[in-house]
């Protein structure tokens, strides 16, 4: 009767803490330059190494930039960050993924691609968006700063084990939603605080349809919704996707693994603390109104009124619309936009920024629109360009830019100006997130594509166009 949380969890724990804490045994843990830094500090201090340097893996990803990074940063303090990063992991022995190299990029893009990431792991990282490796079948979770010092330390962690929930998609999706609608729309239902206090399991057959890119992109904002975590039992989608890669193992190493990661599923009468079922078909492309990811609409939807808004919640629902300068009752849908922004943990991988590509293709970019294009690794990046999706984003007027978190939270240069809308494939649209001042619309990269082409929140028409004849 047991759900995959509980037969990961309960693999990994160390010990029972009175009041009721767990020591969790943690099997990576992913560092990059913006938490580690007080980290390894501390370890300095404490006159201690790192206990299990092979088990860490470093990416510096938030303020590296985007364009010339073969130059050193021109922000003085990401030059410190970076190099304070390599000299750490030097002195440890990290594995480290520097900035220009191969295997560089976002750690949550880095880590599955690279095959770091294997089903049935605990995985942490000073980072909320950790939650996205569970799309391979983990237990994966952001940490504060502490806490990265004493996985360093110890690789354990002190963790009070959450609740369970299951969100159950059934049914088969329209062809123009993708996986960041999927999520936008179960925040937009359950709220940002829907999750709070659960780990969450994502399941039925939708979920099962998707590829495990998709999967990541679900896993990856289920913290939006108050959540610890979120994960997907692996199948055979997640084994074929992990085969051959670097990190993953090999020959008979491969086949042992690959039976115990068949066990990894929640059992027929497991119990959840909660349950949610939602149908594929009732789900359209989506869009953010406000400035949370929870306050979310159809496209080609209207803003609500404020009958519709819970009491509660009211005096924050007019905050945001008097932030993002829109009125209760607008329609979204050919509101004028000054900025796109592709890229980021949760849409910055190869599927993304395809999905873009065939959209635009024999298109042209609408002249007034600035349009960052972000592959979220250096992998992603070469797949781009072998495949022809940078000759197809250029010809359209586009520029595929060089990997990196970028406009995601706006710790290097590329800022959304004061006032300016940028509709962005990240995960956050707080007030300030993309800049001070800046608007940010979450949504996915075929409503991306669309606003980038018409320069307008446009709704992503997959139908062929008319013949001439």
């Amino acid at each position: 009767m047991k759900t995959l949380f509980d037969k990961i969890w309960e693999a990994h724990v160390v010990d029972a803490i009175a009041g009721g804490a767990c020591v969790l045994y943690i099997d990576r843990q992913y560092i990059h330059e913006v938490t580690s830094p007080q980290a390894f500090e501390g370890l300095r201090k404490r006159g201690i190494k790192v206990f299990r340097p092979d088990q860490t893996t470093a990416s510096p990803d938030h303020n590296i930039p985007t364009i010339h990074q073969h130059l050193p940063a021109q922000d003085p303090l990401s030059r410190e960050q970076l190099s304070t990063l390599e000299k750490n992991c030097a002195e440890q022995g990290i594995r480290i993924f520097k900035v220009g190299s191969s295997r560089n990029g976002i750690v949550h893009v880095v880590g599955p691609e690279t095959g770091l990431t294997q089903p049935g792991m605990t995985i942490v990282c000073g980072d909320s968006h950790t939650s996205t490796h569970g799309a391979l079948g983990c237990i994966a979770f952001g940490i504060g700063t502490s806490e990265v010092e004493m996985v360093l330390a110890s690789q354990c962690v002190l963790q009070i084990r959450p609740k369970t929930m299951r969100i159950n998609i059934e049914g088969e999706l329209k062809e123009n939603v993708c996986a960041k609608d999927i999520i936008l729309y179960i925040i937009s239902r359950l709220g940002t605080d829907g999750g709070t206090g659960h780990f969450i399991e994502f399941a039925g057959s939708a979920i099962r349809s998707l590829s495990m890119e998709a999967r990541m992109t679900i896993c990856n904002m289920s913290i939006e919704m108050g959540a610890r975590g979120g994960m997907i039992a692996p199948d055979e989608k997640t084994f074929a996707y992990l085969k051959g890669r670097e990190y993953a193992p090999q020959g008979i190493a491969w086949k042992k693994a690959l039976e115990k990661w068949k066990q990894l599923y929640s059992d027929p009468d497991a119990v959840f603390d909660k349950e949610v079922n939602f149908r594929a078909e009732d789900i359209e492309p989506m869009i953010t109104y406000g400035t949370n990811p929870g306050m979310g609409i159809k496209i080609n939807g209207t803003i609500p009124r404020p009958e519709e808004i819970a009491p509660s919640s009211r005096l924050s629902f007019w905050k945001a619309l008097k932030y993002m300068n829109f009125q209760a009752g607008d329609r979204m849908e050919g509101k004028k936009i000054d900025y796109v922004f592709v890229g980021s943990c949760t849409n910055g991988r190869i599927e993304d920024l395809r999905a873009f590509a065939n959209y635009v293709k024999g298109k042209k970019k609408a002249p007034h629109i600035t349009v960052w294009i972000v592959p979220g690794s250096k992998q992603v990046e070469k797949q781009a360009i072998e495949e022809g999706i940078r000759d197809t984003l250029e010809a359209a007027g586009f520029e595929l830019r060089q990997p990196g978190c970028s406009a995601c939270l706006a710790m290097n240069e590329d800022k959304i100006p004061e006032g300016k809308y940028c509709v962005a494939t990240s995960n956050r649209n707080f007030e300030g997130r993309q800049g001070p001042g800046a608007r940010t619309l979450l949504a996915g990269p075929l409503v991306a594509a669309a606003t980038a082409i018409h320069g307008v929140i446009t709704y992503p028409d997959l139908s062929p166009a008319p013949s001439e004849f």
